[in-house]
């Protein structure tokens, strides 16, 4: 192996121990039904754009992406527009974290917008 070879697998190792631990998706049922059959951790949020509460949580979740002990997917589902999804989940209000294990709900967090609360929510999921 060529020195040159060497310094690129060194950086590409390097730039995978730096990747962002929680990791904010669009919410897609696909990769939500993935992520519960291959009984990952992972969270929904429900999100509203004219949600000042929505947008406090969203700088939360931006302060937790670099943190290893939430490391899954928070899919962030459109509050207006998931109406199906809100009613099989009995969603009520937006603003609402649900974490879960694989098809087990783990934890339920509405209204807050507290970062460390959102983490230990989030870590309720382990």
């Amino acid at each position: 192996m060529t020195s040159r070879h060497l310094i690129s697998l060194l950086a590409l190792t390097l730039a995978s121990s730096f990747a962002q631990a929680l990791e904010l998706k669009p919410y897609s049922a696909a990769a939500v039904q993935e992520a519960q059959q291959s009984g990952k951790p992972h969270a929904v949020h429900f999100h509203a754009d004219w949600c000042p509460t929505c947008r406090a949580q969203e700088k939360a979740f931006q302060s937790l992406k670099d943190d290893k002990d939430v490391d899954f997917p928070v899919y962030v589902a459109n509050y207006d527009k998931e109406k199906d999804l809100k009613q099989k989940l009995n969603i009520r209000t937006q603003s609402t974290l649900v974490v879960y294990r694989g098809t087990e709900e783990k934890a339920r967090l509405a209204g807050d917008a507290d970062s460390g609360n959102i983490k230990n929510a989030l870590k309720k999921a382990f």
